[in-house]
């Protein structure tokens, strides 16, 4: 595969700008995974106050022991969320981390601890109530950033507290991609960019040429388990990418430690990422675990990708 240097095409910024986390308190939406407590810990290297909601049944405990100040809400509680950020000061925040849409959406007794409250109805009435319904993630989530936006909160990208996480362009680990592979990973980014465009998901798994699984609304790391049982022989490739016109304040792509576990237990061998668009958390213990397992990471640009196919 051919890389060529550039920047990222058609990437949607947002109306904060790149100095939007420079205040002295910044509020974090803490989801699942260990993603949102590096963003807590660089802020605070930086120097900042963090306040931060951390979202019942999925964010990390260890939060607590980071930043300045947590109240556990549901991740629909849009008023409380706004009214505690005011309380403390709080003009811009950020979101970090995943929210398992399925478990609040089809778990009963997970959706009553998020039921939504006035604000919430309120500000996503018009997606969900009308003839169109409109319940695609990018459709939620920037309505649910202009109603921070409308009470004076602005929302920025977790990215630009921790600039770190995102993967350079490159191989990551020792093992390289084979032919075989690289052909399944071009073949592979196509279809995955045309997903992201549709709102469905963001990775995608091949092996010669031919699609195993798509992620929808389970996530990747279904995705990657349903892979490993409609293949069985294993020697497959996942390919996770950027949406087209990628918000970078949500729903950035991200791998860790436990995506590569995943890939290995399901006979995954090598992996796709793109450079600058995927955030990667813990990034030594991923390059080492995929070593391990003999599991090859590149990280490509876009236009590379674009270009070899």
């Amino acid at each position: 595969m051919t890389v060529i240097l550039g920047p990222p095409e058609s990437v949607m910024q947002p109306s904060i700008g790149p100095d939007s986390c420079a205040a002295k308190t910044i509020g974090i939406i803490a989801g699942w995974g260990r993603f949102p407590v590096l963003v807590a810990e660089a802020a605070k290297r930086d120097g900042l106050r963090v306040v931060c909601v951390a979202i019942r049944d999925h964010a990390d405990r260890r939060l607590e022991q980071v930043c300045d100040d947590v109240r556990w809400m549901g991740v629909a509680k849009f008023g409380g969320h706004i009214r505690y950020f005011r309380q403390h000061g709080v003009s811009q925040i950020t979101m970090a981390g995943k929210l398992f849409k399925s478990q609040i959406l089809f778990s009963g007794s997970v959706l009553w601890r998020h039921l939504p409250d006035y604000t919430c109805l309120r500000s996503l009435a018009p997606l969900l109530l009308s003839r169109q319904r409109d319940t695609r993630d990018d459709s939620l989530l920037t309505r649910i950033t202009d109603t921070y936006l409308a009470r004076g909160i602005d929302v920025c990208p977790a990215t630009d507290i921790a600039p770190e996480l995102l993967v350079k362009e490159g191989l990551l680990t020792r093992h390289s991609v084979k032919p075989a592979q690289q052909r399944d990973i071009e073949f592979g980014w196509q279809i995955a960019k045309q997903m992201g465009g549709l709102d469905i998901g963001q990775s995608i798994t091949v092996k010669d040429g031919t699609v195993l699984a798509v992620e929808a609304v389970e996530g990747t790391d279904a995705c990657i388990e349903r892979t490993g049982t409609l293949c069985r022989k294993g020697g497959w490739t996942l390919v996770k990418v950027a949406k087209p016109n990628q918000d970078m304040r949500f729903d950035v792509p991200t791998i860790g430690p436990q995506t590569i576990e995943r890939v290995r237990a399901a006979g995954g061998t090598a992996i796709a990422i793109e450079a600058e668009m995927t955030i990667v958390v813990d990034q030594q213990q991923v390059i080492q675990a995929a070593e391990a397992a003999g599991i090859a990471i590149v990280a490509v640009k876009r236009n590379a990708a674009q270009a070899a196919a």
